[in-house]
């Protein structure tokens, strides 16, 4: 799903740029880029991008969608065991930001 987002931000600007070129529209529709990126705590250590085996091994799960500017649009997380603490939280909101990041530099580079 986090794939998809940071995927589907590529082709929507990739088409919105041709539009645009081709005289088609005449201003973008959008108000800013996006990606999302999974998280995790498998064996007491946060994980980034979680694999499908670390994702089935996670005590705690979330997903996060966020702006290049570091703005959030939809955090989803779950206890898949016992509860998280706010600093287990705090941790998996770190990684997502840098996660973020490094996928914004990529869908920047991609759309070079």
């Amino acid at each position: 799903r986090t794939a998809s987002i940071t995927a589907a931000y590529v082709a929507l600007k990739m088409a919105i740029d041709d539009a645009l070129s081709r005289g088609q529209i005449e201003h973008s529709p959008l108000i800013g880029q996006v990606a999302a990126v999974s998280c995790g705590v498998v064996g007491g250590e946060p994980v980034l991008d979680l694999d499908y085996a670390e994702d089935s091994n996670a005590g705690t799960d979330a997903n996060f969608v966020m702006t290049a500017n570091g703005k959030l649009i939809e955090i989803q997380g779950s206890a898949e065991g016992a509860p998280f603490s706010k600093d287990e939280f705090a941790q998996l909101m770190a990684l997502a930001e840098k996660g973020i990041g490094e996928l914004i530099q990529k869908q920047n580079e991609a759309l070079k």
